[in-house]
């Protein structure tokens, strides 16, 4: 018997405990976080000021050198961007498994309900007729 004092741990769904997991994991931690901040304005800021600067102050003829990183940007950015991709469909995945568990238990619950319910109407229905 538990004790009503002591509080029960919640009960976290297994995508929790798979994002729980995944955020101990320094790599991963480190892609979120280049993505969360490539996915922002202060990143679009960053990239104005820098660019500006570069142009027009560092270098004459800056296109072939800034065609070169800004694509290699682009290679990266869009690797983290996957990244997050797989993240959010490997979340949505167990999510969506442990969903369909559930839902197919409580039907077999509701199932088993019906058919008790059906025969103790049948019981009662069974004994009133009989009864006069």
């Amino acid at each position: 018997m538990t004790d009503p004092q002591t509080p029960t741990p919640p009960v976290h769904h297994p995508a929790v405990a798979h994002e729980l997991a995944r955020a101990e994991d320094v790599q991963l931690r480190t892609a979120d976080l280049i993505t969360r901040f490539a996915g922002s304005m202060p990143f679009v800021y960053v990239h104005i000021v820098a660019f500006a600067v570069w142009m027009l102050v560092f270098e004459r003829s800056p296109w072939p050198t800034l065609t070169l990183i800004v694509s290699l940007e682009a290679i990266f950015l869009s690797t983290f961007v996957m990244i997050g991709q797989n993240r959010q469909a490997r979340f949505q995945q167990i999510k969506a498994d442990h969903d369909f568990v559930a839902q197919e238990a409580e039907l077999h619950v509701n199932t088993e309900l019906t058919r008790i319910i059906e025969r103790l109407v049948r019981e009662i229905h069974h004994t009133t007729v009989h009864q006069d």
